[in-house]
């Protein structure tokens, strides 16, 4: 669940969103650019904080809560792996920094992998992958982490449309089967139809509701 009312505070402009999503609802946002939709995503994720108003999530007040300790996971544009480490030493980053897996580390990371069919692929390297690829093992790396709401801001937009839409199903997929509250950020809403319940308009810094 996620539900706000917040202010957010710019040098010369102010947001305001007010957002109700109900668990399990999977909601896509739309809008032009710089009419906020990044800004409400790092809202809700913690990497910037409301100027006024409160954030609740999963029925809990995180308008003031460190990233780490928010029931979120977000999948952005650039898919953030490091090309010196392997696919499975990139999705292992949600549980240690350290190179050495235990057993049970080991086998989280390769459930991951295989919900997004990459379990043959944990030995390559980032530059060995193709750009759908590159954004399994980032989604991999966002359900390990194994929160309750997923956050995606235009993860897919460089990918070509038959991949965006495998993308699409993947997510749609593991939204049901774990039961995920999902706000996507995207510019192809008519690509999402039959996967969403509902689409919002965002217009400067505002949710059109009617």
């Amino acid at each position: 669940m996620i539900k706000l009312n917040v202010q957010f505070d710019y040098p010369n402009t102010s947001m305001h969103f007010n957002l109700h999503i109900r668990p399990q609802e999977k909601v896509a946002l739309i809008g032009p650019s710089g009419s906020g939709k990044s800004s409400l995503l790092n809202l809700i994720a913690g990497f910037e904080l409301p100027s006024q108003g409160e954030i609740w999530l999963n029925g809990k007040n995180h308008t003031y809560s460190e990233p780490h300790l928010r029931p979120v996971s977000i999948l952005f544009q650039e898919n953030n792996l490091f090309p010196h480490l392997t696919v499975q030493q990139n999705i292992a980053l949600s549980l240690t920094t350290h190179s050495k897996l235990n057993s049970k580390q080991l086998e989280q990371v390769e459930n991951a992998a295989s919900a997004v069919s990459l379990q043959n692929f944990l030995k390559r390297r980032p530059t060995e992958l193709s750009g759908g690829q590159k954004q399994r093992v980032a989604l991999a790396r966002c359900l390990l982490r194994d929160k309750p709401i997923l956050l995606l801001d235009e993860p897919f937009s460089s990918l070509d449309p038959d991949l965006r839409s495998e993308m699409f199903n993947l997510i749609d997929q593991l939204c049901n089967e774990k039961q995920l509250t999902m706000l996507l950020v995207t510019h192809q809403p008519k690509e999402l139809e039959g996967k969403i319940d509902r689409t919002l308009l965002l217009e400067k810094g505002r949710i059109r509701n009617d």
